[in-house]
């Protein structure tokens, strides 16, 4: 039998407890037994080389952009989701096992709800739910529906078991409607049902024009029918208790999927979904599952504090500062490091962004590092839109955050858009080498060793000429012979070797330990004697003279 690309065919591996001789449990992927495993299987793989410093300033924003989707650092809150997942997908299966005729139970039950209209009705007695619920609460940017989308591709949405000629779907996740209303979000589940099987549920109960009780009875029916492992629901705040028939109806629709049906739920939304945790749902799901949990921002303890959050925010940075594509990358400072915490406040989502967008902002400007006063003026000029949401972080007023907790940061790939137009407008220069690419790069690379670019162009022009049929690498003594010659050619003007000024707006461009990168670096309004006061850079006579 040929499976659609998206199946794979089931494959046993024998279990343990009450997951034993469990087929759905049994062709799952192996239980991950070390922390260490977890981590190397959520953890982004970056595209990273270091020779890449040497292409041109386009291609290095290109390259610093493709972190905003490559990079992902596992931390602990993440490892402690993927073990609850891990859970909550097996223990629903131990309710509903196709091989000792637990699911032909919750099947024929289903019929004949459909059949009646009576929720509560039933053929056998139905075994006990083994489901769980949790719930995933945190604001936006903080990680949520990312790291769940990492820890479900962890396993196979669909698999085959030709012994039973049953299709199980160990996964599916959903968006919340914008409007709210149960109804919606039944028919978001048909449609997401279609996509991952290929079926066209969605069209079928659509043409039925169905109430929210018969649609409610259709998706249990469905949920059993392919074995669903877990549905995750994102977005939850968006439900709407008025468009969907009062609260009573919209905490029902989520217990009956727990404990009758025995499907094993996952709530992900911001803080403005607490309404949905009140009330009866509250003691439905502290006998169901798991709970909810908040996941908070990281936080900057201070190094005295004997917590891991400061580890975390530390490793978390670390991780992050290797990927530059900069001339002059720098070690991570801890100036950089709590300037980088002030203007993120530990929103993952942000952090990254910050740092993507202060590396371009790097190699667009000449500056080719990144330093505190850069990500400030990132901070002010591209990230306007996320300061509410920073300065009520900053506030640690629940009711401010909860006000802005669903905020995004829409603007960045245009952002990085115009970046890379301005970049490009720059890089007409490199038009005298008549698009050759190898050129370019033996630009870049000569430039960034200390040679004078009125010099390199000519030279780079002639070794090209001179010896077409030599590579990169083969050209770079030639022409590093040549620029250290007094004269090269006739074709090539000697370089006077009058110091040449260098204006005040190209300091920023200088090496770090140059006073006059220092004095670019500081706000307008400080004094930079006090800036190198700070920097024990002003040798304090006084003390020097009372210890003699």
């Amino acid at each position: 039998m040929t499976l659609p690309l998206n199946f794979i065919q089931a494959r046993y591996t024998p279990s343990f407890g009450e997951y034993k001789d469990n087929p759905f449990i049994e062709a799952l992927p192996p239980i991950m037994q070390e922390i260490a495993d977890i981590k190397a299987n959520l953890i982004g793989k970056v595209d990273f080389n270091p020779e890449d410093i040497l292409r041109s300033k386009n291609e290095r924003i290109h390259l610093s952009s493709q972190l905003l989707h490559q990079f992902f650092q596992p931390i602990t809150r993440h490892i402690s989701l993927e073990q609850k997942i891990a859970i909550l997908i097996r223990q629903g299966y131990v309710g509903r096992n196709i091989a000792d005729g637990k699911l032909h139970q919750h099947l024929q039950n289903g019929y004949e709800r459909i059949m009646s209209g009576d929720i509560n009705a039933f053929r056998f007695d139905a075994p006990k739910s083994t489901a769980l619920s949790y719930s995933l609460i945190g604001c936006s940017g903080s990680g949520k529906s990312t790291t769940l989308q990492r820890i479900l591709n962890l396993y196979p949405q669909v698999i085959y078991h030709e012994k039973y000629n049953f299709t199980q779907l160990v996964y599916l996740k959903i968006d919340c409607p914008h409007d709210g209303s149960l109804k919606n979000l039944c028919l978001h589940f048909f449609k997401a049902i279609d996509v991952a099987l290929g079926t066209d549920f969605e069209r079928k109960v659509a043409l039925k024009r169905l109430g929210i009780e018969a649609l409610l009875n259709y998706m249990r029916q469905i949920t059993n029918t392919y074995a669903i492992g877990v549905l995750v629901i994102d977005e939850i705040q968006h439900l709407s208790v008025k468009n969907s028939g009062g609260a009573e109806k919209m905490l029902n629709f989520f217990v009956t999927l727990i404990n009758v049906v025995g499907l094993p739920v996952v709530m992900v939304g911001t803080p403005k979904a607490k309404f949905i945790f009140d009330g009866d749902l509250r003691s439905a799901r502290r006998g169901a599952g798991f709970g909810a949990v908040i996941w908070e921002p990281m936080k900057n303890i201070p190094p005295l504090s004997n917590t891991t959050t400061r580890t975390e925010w530390m490793a978390f940075t670390n991780a992050l500062w290797k990927y530059q594509w900069l001339t002059n990358k720098e070690q991570l400072s801890e100036e950089i490091r709590d300037c980088w915490y002030e203007l993120s406040q530990g929103v993952l989502d942000i952090v990254v962004k910050l740092f993507v967008l202060a590396q371009c902002r790097a190699i667009m400007t000449g500056l080719e590092r990144i330093t505190p006063s850069l990500l400030r003026q990132v901070y002010e000029d591209e990230l306007k839109f996320v300061h509410p949401m920073i300065e009520a972080l900053k506030s640690g007023d629940p009711n401010r955050i909860a006000l802005y907790s669903d905020l995004t940061i829409p603007y960045v790939d245009k952002t990085l858009l115009l970046l890379q137009k301005k970049i490009e407008e720059e890089q007409e220069k490199f038009e005298q080498y008549n698009g050759n690419v190898h050129a370019q790069r033996l630009h870049n690379l000569l430039i960034a060793t200390g040679y004078s670019e009125s010099k390199v162009i000519s030279v780079i022009k002639k070794a090209f000429v001179d010896f077409p049929h030599l590579n990169m690498q083969e050209l770079m003594p030639i022409v590093s012979n040549w620029l250290t010659e007094v004269e090269v050619d006739k074709e090539i003007k000697p370089e006077k070797m009058n110091i040449r000024k260098i204006k005040q707006s190209e300091w920023m461009t200088l090496p770090s330990d140059d006073l006059r990168f220092k004095f670019s670096q500081k706000h307008k309004s400080q004094n930079f004697y006090d800036v190198l006061q700070s920097s024990d850079l002003i040798f304090d006579t006084q003390t020097w003279v009372q210890s003699m």
